[in-house]
């Protein structure tokens, strides 16, 4: 065989010998916006639907029961996906990392420009959920809720605002007025499609918020 040709098959066959650090399975293509909830006459039938109890008891509850920013190929974790999906202009680094983007905060209206101002933020709080139900869950689940990509759970806003609403639900903290009737109705398909329970303020709340949509009519 000549020279060339066993040079050629062995730089074809060095990757899969040696491969290289960090490199694995391409990330998957990230969603180009948060998934959109279903509208407001949809959210009203799935709200009267939820279970309507106090909350339960936080004990044993700790960030760490709902394992978040898990892996999801190619060096992309749940977070970096997130902000690539809801950022302008977004520029990573080889490790995934946002190094360049913008990103506007649905919750306070704010425009950032340095991915460290921007916090992930789990629309339903991993503590509400804790008390809503995810208390029974399996890790396996709660593993699930808290990386969810598929429904209306995670979105990109400023940190100052993520750290305002905290664990709160509806009731105790709303977002700019804005913004309330996709909060709203994101919030009641979550906790419908995950069968958590509400608060019978929280409820209200909901019902209050779902009458700023434009389609408000009851089904």
């Amino acid at each position: 065989m000549p020279i060339a040709s066993l040079w050629g098959l062995a730089a074809a066959c060095l990757p899969a010998l040696f491969p290289v650090p960090g490199a694995g399975p391409p990330p998957p293509a990230a969603p180009v916006s948060m998934p959109e909830p279903p509208r407001a006459s949809v959210a009203r039938a799935r709200l009267a639907e939820l279970v309507v109890r106090r909350p339960g008891s936080m004990k044993g509850y700790s960030p760490a029961q709902f394992p978040h920013w898990v892996e999801q190929g190619g060096n992309c974790d749940t977070r970096e996906i997130v902000l690539h999906r809801d950022g302008e202009n977004v520029k990573e680094d080889r490790f995934c990392r946002a190094v360049s983007g913008t990103w506007h905060s649905a919750y306070d209206g704010k425009t950032l420009r340095s991915a460290s101002r921007v916090k992930i933020g789990h629309l339903v709080p991993l503590a509400d959920a804790w008390r809503s139900g995810a208390d029974g869950w399996s890790m396996t689940r709660r593993q699930e809720f808290a990386n969810d990509l598929t429904n209306p759970q995670l979105i990109a806003v400023s940190a100052s605002s993520d750290q305002a609403k905290e664990d709160q639900s509806p009731d105790q903290w709303r977002p700019r007025r804005s913004y309330w009737c996709l909060y709203a109705r994101a919030w009641t398909d979550v906790k419908h499609r995950y069968k958590l329970s509400v608060t019978a303020k929280e409820k209200t709340a909901l019902d209050q918020m779902l009458d700023t949509c434009p389609d408000r009519q009851h089904p």
